[in-house]
């Protein structure tokens, strides 16, 4: 009977500590991990969203970039992380989506290696061309492509980036032969579009923007369903013949599989209710993103349909996975 007594005292302590440290949560500091160099987009959304985070719970939220490999290198970190609540990924439709059907030995499951959080936003690429082009409307890049098969070009940042899969979409549906050529980053393919050494670029709105105010480059159409705010002028790829036509890199909050769904829904809760703050709202449309937000549920159906979408589409539109 003591042996029983002891047993049921030892259960009723352990209860009890799980409840303190769970209502406590969280008590230590938390790590963002971000797959890609400081400065960029993602970086950018990340300490915005870490700031916000770290008044909000009372601790430290570290930004932790581990970029490389177009973010397999980060997003793997996290999938092999304790699922403890203290590490967390801000990724995107690359990391989560793309990627995996673009390599033969991948180090994660994007599906099943991950909690999902939720959404965060998403930023749409803009078709720009050289402000010297003779190029007007999409219409005439098009037909221009199709007058002269193999000869109009592309710059892209890489195979499964989200410029280059806004080109391969456009490339399917129009039935052009256009070169793509790549380039080591964004900054660079825009400067070879407005030099002329390429024809086109889609860019993120973000980046380009600029360069679209300074009269270096015309834009022709933006990659995603809506119009972008900023460029309110500018007609959609589905506007300008394209029905459907929909890509844009979206970004995504996850942590570890198996970390307690209780610390999901609470995490889920509080970047949501950051989201809906003014002034982050005004950070994230002036750096061209649309914030998006949503459920736990919401978030996990997204990012299987939209895992699904790329990897059919990449395993039939004849693009060559990267080994």
């Amino acid at each position: 009977m003591n042996a029983i007594k002891k047993l049921l005292l030892g259960c009723t302590l352990l209860l009890s500590i799980f409840k303190v440290s769970h209502a406590a949560y969280p008590d230590q500091p938390i790590k963002i991990i971000v797959p890609f160099p400081a400065g960029g987009t993602t970086d950018v959304l990340a300490r915005i969203l870490a700031a916000k985070l770290s008044e909000r719970v009372g601790q430290p939220v570290v930004v932790d970039n581990r970029a490389g490999a177009g973010g397999t290198i980060g997003a793997a970190a996290v999938a092999k992380s304790q699922p403890d609540g203290y590490t967390f990924i801000l990724g995107t439709f690359g990391t989560h989506a793309v990627n995996f059907a673009l390599t033969d030995k991948p180090t994660y499951h994007p599906l099943n290696d991950f909690a999902p959080v939720t959404t965060i936003a998403e930023v749409p690429n803009v078709l720009v061309v050289s402000s010297k082009a003779p190029y007007k409307t999409l219409a005439e890049l098009i037909a221009a492509a199709k007058a002269k098969p193999g000869q109009l070009s592309h710059g892209s940042t890489g195979i499964g980036a989200s410029p280059s899969l806004s080109f391969n979409v456009l490339k399917n549906m129009s039935k052009i032969d256009m070169i793509e050529v790549m380039y080591k980053g964004g900054a660079p393919a825009l400067l070879a579009t407005m030099g002329g050494e390429v024809t086109m670029t889609f860019d993120g709105v973000t980046t380009s923007t600029p360069h679209i105010k300074a009269g270096t480059l015309r834009p022709l159409a933006v990659s995603s369903s809506y119009r972008i705010p900023t460029l309110p002028d500018v007609p959609t790829v589905a506007e300008s013949g394209y029905p459907g036509f929909d890509v844009a890199a979206w970004y995504g909050i996850w942590a570890p599989a198996k970390t307690p769904p209780a610390i999901i829904q609470k995490m889920n809760a509080e970047f949501n209710a950051i989201l809906k703050m003014p002034d982050v709202r005004e950070r994230f449309e002036s750096n061209g993103a649309k914030i998006l937000g949503g459920s736990v549920q919401d978030f996990v159906a997204f990012n299987k349909k939209e895992f699904e979408r790329w990897s059919n589409f990449i395993r039939t539109s004849g693009i060559k996975l990267e080994n």
